[in-house]
């Protein structure tokens, strides 16, 4: 099956109950690719967060005895993170972050090839090829982030939550959701979910319509497929480009995230934030943290290119 079977899943040609067949197989891959990679890469996650929003961060922002003082890169983070708080810290908040990655990549990449199935065979030519791969992506996208937004939300509030055990606001991924609950309701949980979509469609469409659209123009005429580590460039190419072009809406989300379960929000909408950053802090604030992204990209290319490998090994496997 291996080569035939991507070739069949790729074309136009190919059936609904065959993209179907497979759901179970891109799930799987994709869950075993998100929770490894993600856990190597936490510690920059970790970083690139703090960097994001400590202007909007009560531990930081409010804290008038200059204790936690605002982090001036990456390399910064880390070793006064080491220094004051010890090594495992950096793996802050990801507990929430395998939680959220083990769903919300599975059905990224499942739901993004369901998608792409669903597209290229609806006898519209208009929806084909490149354009079916980015609305695939931009699709499953949306889709995965409205399911595991709690998890998103958590794991961005937990990172970002700076200090020894005792000053830490919470205590881990129940106890923020229920605190935020109590106070916010409903509402407050999903805080920030429409400016997520907004960033999520742009920089899914481009990280796995990108990908797959460079891939399938390189792999024309390649025997058998394209090598790994071309493909390796490509998508860290490709992450990159998607990281860095909507990087100003994550920075937007992320701090409007942080006002769930704050007495007095500091932005009111989503266009209040974007406002207030460009006249408070200018533009390059929108890019905070963009650099610790760019190495974090690293991890999301290689579960672009291993996620084909995985699920060649699962239909190896007869799963």
């Amino acid at each position: 099956m291996g080569i035939d079977d991507e070739e069949d899943r790729t074309n136009p040609s190919s059936s609904l109950p065959e993209t179907l067949k497979h759901f179970h197989r891109d799930l799987l891959a994709g869950a075993v690719m998100g929770g490894v990679v993600h856990t190597i890469v936490a510690p920059i996650e970790r970083a690139k967060l703090l960097l994001q929003t400590q202007e909007s961060n009560i531990a930081i922002v409010g804290d008038n005895s200059g204790k936690q003082r605002r982090f001036k890169g990456m390399f910064d983070f880390i070793h006064r993170t080491i220094r004051e708080e010890g090594v495992l810290s950096l793996w802050r908040g990801n507990g929430s972050s395998v939680l959220r990655y083990y769903p919300s990549v599975a059905l990224n990449f499942s739901l993004k090839d369901l998608y792409r199935g669903l597209l290229r065979n609806n006898g519209n030519h208009a929806l084909s090829g490149t354009l079916a791969n980015f609305i695939a992506g931009s699709a499953a996208g949306c889709t995965a982030l409205i399911v595991v937004y709690p998890l998103d939300i958590a794991h961005t509030r937990l990172a970002a939550d700076v200090g020894n055990k005792e000053a830490r606001q919470f205590r881990g991924i129940r106890h923020f959701l229920s605190t935020v609950h109590r106070k916010d309701g409903v509402r407050g949980i999903y805080r920030g979910l429409p400016a997520s979509l907004h960033g999520v469609i742009v920089h899914r469409g481009l990280y796995f319509g990108g990908f797959d659209t460079v891939k399938e123009v390189f792999s024309e005429g390649a025997k058998p497929e394209l090598a790994l580590w071309k493909r390796w460039v490509l998508a860290q190419g490709v992450t990159t480009s998607a990281g860095l072009a909507s990087y100003p809406l994550d920075t937007v989300r992320r701090r409007i995230m942080m006002q769930s379960g704050i007495e007095r929000p500091m932005y009111s909408s989503t266009l209040d934030c974007w406002r207030k950053i460009y006249r408070v802090e200018g533009l390059a604030s929108f890019y905070r943290g963009a650099l610790s992204n760019m190495f974090r990209s690293t991890g999301s290319a290689a579960i672009l290119v291993f996620y084909d490998e995985v699920k060649k090994f699962l239909n190896w496997g007869g799963i």
